[in-house]
């Protein structure tokens, strides 16, 4: 695609290759001339850098309606227009992430986001494919919400603001309110029939010029025919009101002035307008979805009740507000939005009862729009809508079911899509609420303390969430019985917090249990038995039973596939899926586990994207299988992928953070880098017992990596005191005949060989492929790796005919299974000493 060269000149009336989310052009804008002149001379100015430019003033200057003047009337100079609304900064770099496919880049489906956003800027800053570009970020708050997405390169940055702070930051143009020839001008061409000039300057002066009030004004005049005469004396009579009533200082008084005019006016020609009007104060000041006001099934009070059964008079009502500029209407995208500023003045207006019942409504319209479960991704995007209007919109705080249920839904939905800290903010908020006004008995406080437990787990806090989980436990077995659908899911989350804590057996006990409730209560074919299954599962595979694990997955498998299609859950699918990707690879059938990986991989994408969580720990798994089949190019690139999200992610001290790093580590020791995998090995050995304590199974486990690490650097002192530390911690949490033990114990061996203690080595050896071959099998891959190095031991001992025995039974036995070729075997073949790393699974 050829780029004009910066400055060049371009066709007058040329429309940009990208024009995205660009809000309809007032065809009532006037003046401001010399603003975006100052404006256009400014930004057009720049020669190498991007200075980003501000227009910042009070609310109601219109700023907005600037910024959207300044990209129609200068869209000829850019190859690139992109609006972002960023009032909710949380929402920001979603909104940039999804330019990406205009640039040619993957979309935030493919990459994520967070990926997305990065290569957004990253394009921007190179000015490829479009070196003229314009993005305006509207209504921003702090200067912090946007410093590290505000584009460098060779286009221009345009932001709207109402905070002065953005003065010390960026070339700020200041807007205030129109010059009086600006004011007589816009009057001119907002009220179609004649108005004279002295009529347009009292009505100016009564206004103070601000832009919004004389909208409003203009609007209400263009509607009714009102004179001008008639207008200020309402204006005059409405302004001594307000002012008698002593309005807050914050609403300008003309504004406030004119706004209960209009509003006066359409209540004597259409009331039910004002009542939808009132309605829409109580939502948050975001776009409202129109769909939310076509929910004929939710139980509200006249007269929203009969708007919402007659869908004539409801688009009648919704026009008419648009009309009277007091509602922005988005058509194509069926929003409607109400300035912030009149839903404060909405709200003031009336009594408390009155906002307390309107309050109710708008929470049973959000609900009534909330989709289905929200863990379903299909919903998630109808969630994302709602999300803005929860806080100002105090769901939180309602006692009513419908909006109690929201609430919860919300939390689950914030979780199931993987934002945990949004959802961990959002549950602590309500709780706090609920528990004042409920109790800590109560079912709803009860099931939001399932999912604030669930979350804590999942951010890591396993302590934090342990605790809770114990506690409430307690209090649903109390309020709900034993046998209740809730009760049973804290007991399911007990199993989650035991293996947390390195008690794996005792886990596979209680879940083995649980699993027995579950299916007596609810049978094999449904999604909570699934679950349950699932934790069995991982509790086998942390027993070194994998071949039963395999075979609790592939039951569930087949479970979530006989699930009618309503109940279809594709998280619980993809934590099955790779599950069972992971228990085939742990059978040491690693191209079967690729195989299988790839498939639950590709669909994690697809479904969740690439930086949700069960992707990242379905891509680790995946990566894994590929190191150990020996297909390191790939591993390399997966594994370093998943590693850096999960950095960004989560931070250093996250599990799934640390999961990613041993496994980056383990790739880089098999690959040569000795060096990077040492340090990176020994930073997360450090940091593994903040999470889960000093005694867990893991710890030891990675120790054990760092071992070979220095083994493989020629410190096998350092690595026989680390692999020392490692079996006596395993043996003691989880005995001898552990897969884990037994990995270190044959790392250990190897220590002693290199110490030229084969004596020791050998005696260590054969007790190891022992009881190797009772756990694992005698052909499991891990089997065959203690018994080729057993050979070597033998040999350097002289004990020809054992070593040669032995020999022959491997190779055949490498032979049957992963092939001659395979990584392990040729070392083997060569003579060569075989390494094993430990990969943390999850819990």
């Amino acid at each position: 695609m050829t780029n004009p060269r910066p400055g060049a000149t371009r066709p007058a009336g040329r429309v940009p290759e990208v024009w995205g989310r660009i809000p309809p052009r007032n065809k009532n804008f006037t003046g401001r001339k010399e603003l975006l002149g100052r404006l256009h001379d400014g930004i057009a100015g720049q020669v190498t850098a991007v200075v980003p430019h501000a227009l910042h003033g009070l609310g109601g200057v219109g700023k907005t309606q600037m910024a959207v003047e300044y990209a129609y009337r200068f869209r000829s100079e850019y190859d690139v227009v992109w609006w972002i609304p960023a009032d909710q900064p949380v929402l920001v770099r979603s909104s940039l992430a999804s330019l990406a496919p205009s640039l040619g880049l993957p979309t935030p489906t493919a990459s994520g986001i967070e990926d997305a956003a990065k290569a957004v800027l990253e394009a921007l800053r190179r000015g490829e494919p479009y070196d003229r570009w314009l993005l305006i970020f509207d209504n921003a708050d702090q200067p912090e919400d946007l410093n590290d997405i505000i584009p460098h390169g060779p286009g221009h940055v345009l932001i709207t603001s109402r905070n002065h702070r953005w003065e010390g930051v960026v070339d700020t143009v200041a807007v205030d309110v129109f010059r009086r020839e600006e004011s007589l001008e816009f009057l001119r061409k907002r009220v179609p029939r004649a108005i004279t000039d002295e009529d347009a300057d009292r009505l100016a002066h009564e206004l103070g010029d601000l832009p919004l009030a004389l909208e409003q004004a203009g609007a209400l005049q263009a509607e009714t025919g009102m004179s001008v005469s008639e207008y200020l004396g309402l204006l005059a009579e409405r302004t001594s009101q307000l002012l008698a009533e002593g309005k807050p200082s914050e609403y300008p008084v003309p504004m406030t002035a004119a706004w209960g005019l209009s509003v006066a006016s359409l209540n004597d020609k259409l009331p039910e307008a004002i009542a939808l009007l009132r309605c829409c104060a109580f939502f948050g000041p975001e776009p409202i979805p129109r769909d939310a006001f076509s929910q004929p099934r939710v139980e509200l009070g006249d007269p929203l009740a009969g708007l919402v059964r007659d869908p004539i008079l409801l688009s009648r009502v919704i026009g008419e507000l648009g009309r009277y500029a007091l509602a922005r209407l988005d058509i194509p995208h069926r929003t409607i939005q109400v300035h912030r500023l009149i839903q404060a003045l909405l709200r003031e207006e009336l009594p408390p009862d009155e906002q307390g019942r309107l309050r109710d409504e708008v929470h049973l319209l959000l609900a009534g729009y909330a989709p289905g479960d929200p863990r379903e991704p299909g919903s998630w995007k109808r969630y994302s809508e709602l999300l803005g209007h929860i806080v100002p919109a105090k769901v939180g705080f309602s006692q009513v079911p419908d909006a109690r249920r929201l609430s919860i839904d919300i939390v689950r939905y914030l979780y199931a899509s993987g934002d945990f800290e949004s959802a961990r903010d959002h549950a602590e908020s309500f709780l706090t609420k609920w528990i004042a006004d409920s109790g800590e008995e109560h079912s709803d406080v009860i099931e939001l303390r399932m999912e604030q437990a669930n979350i804590l787990r999942d951010l890591g806090d396993y302590e934090a969430s342990s605790n809770l989980n114990l506690n409430t436990l307690k209090a649903a077995e109390k309020t709900l019985g034993p046998d209740d659908e809730l009760t049973l899911r804290f007991l399911r989350g007990e199993g989650a917090d035991l293996r947390a804590h390195g008690e794996f057996q005792r886990a596979l006990e209680r879940d083995e249990e649980l699993l027995r409730r579950y299916e007596a209560k609810f049978g094999q074919v449904d999604l909570r038995t699934i679950r349950t299954a699932n934790n069995v599962a991982l509790d086998y595979g942390l027993s070194s039973a994998y071949v039963r694990s395999k075979e609790v997955l592939e039951d569930a498998y087949q479970a979530c596939l006989a699930l009618e299609a309503n109940n279809f859950d594709k998280l619980t699918h993809i934590a099955i899926w790779s599950g069972l990707a992971r228990a085939v690879r742990l059978c040491g059938d690693y191209s079967e586990a690729c195989d299988l990986g790839e498939d639950a991989y590709a669909y994690s994408v697809e479904e969740l994207g690439v930086e949700h969580t069960r992707t990242l720990r379905t891509g680790k798994d995946l990566s894994i299988a590929w190191r150990l089949l020996g297909e390191l190019d790939r591993a390399a690139e997966l594994t370093e992928e998943v590693h850096v999200r999960c950095v960004r992610q989560f931070g250093l001290d996250h599990p799934d953070t640390l999961a990613a790093a041993m496994c980056l580590a383990n790739l880089l020791r098999t690959r040569g880098d000795i060096s990077e995998a040492l340090d990176l090995a020994a930073d997360t050995v450090r940091r593994y017992p903040k999470v889960y304590g000093p005694a867990h199974p893991y710890n030891y486990g990675c120790m054990g990596n760092l071992a070979i690490m220095h083994r493989v650097r020629d410190d096998p002192h350092s690595a026989r005191e680390l692999n020392e530390r490692a079996l006596a911690g395993l043996e003691s949490k989880l005995g001898r005949d552990h897969h884990y033990a037994l990995t270190v114990a044959t790392n250990l061996a190897s220590d002693l060989a290199a110490q030229g203690d084969h004596d020791n080595a050998c005696r260590l050896g054969r007790g190891t492929l022992r009881r190797l071959r009772a756990v694992l099998g005698a052909e499991h891959p891990m089997t065959l790796l203690c018994a080729a190095n057993l050979t070597s031991d033998l040999k350097v001992l002289g004990e020809e005919e054992e070593a040669m025995g032995l020999f022959e039974e491997t190779r055949a036995a490498y032979h049957r299974t992963l092939g001659l070729e395979h990584p392990s075997a040729a070392l083997f073949l060569e003579g060569g000493r075989i390494n094993v790393g430990f990969d943390p699974p999850p819990i």
